[in-house]
């Protein structure tokens, strides 16, 4: 009892609850259930164990995360921020190795201003 086609797995709760709490709980538990990538192996083999622990059925590897998923929002944004950190650093020392070699830049856009005035005279 409780799995039909129109209402899936909230059909065990019946006419309970109203129908908003019950279309809110399948979102969830077709998230929670899913099997997600795993963050140290890569394959996709992440299960939830309990409320925010989850484990990797190929590595065993054990970590935690958000209730129902392995990754939170603030999670991702703080990843894509220190990646970014990571990319200025390289950055700047990309700048300084510009600002070292002005003359080597000047010499380049002069053989390719070259080459424009014989293509031209072609």
């Amino acid at each position: 009892m409780g799995n039909t086609k129109k209402v899936r797995k909230a059909g065990r709760l019946g006419s309970r609850y109203g129908v908003g709490i019950r279309k809110r709980l399948l979102k969830i538990e077709d998230k929670q259930q899913k099997n997600y990538i795993c963050p140290l192996c890569g394959f996709k083999k992440v299960k939830r164990k309990a409320a925010g622990i989850f484990t990797c059925g190929k590595c065993h590897a054990k970590f935690a995360g958000g209730a129902y998923l392995p990754t939170t929002l603030p999670g991702t944004i703080i990843k894509k921020t220190v990646a970014q950190k990571g990319f200025a650093s390289k950055g700047k020392t990309l700048e300084k190795m510009i600002e070292e070699s002005p003359v080597e830049e000047e010499e380049q856009e002069e053989e390719t201003g070259e080459k424009k005035a014989e293509k031209v005279a072609k």
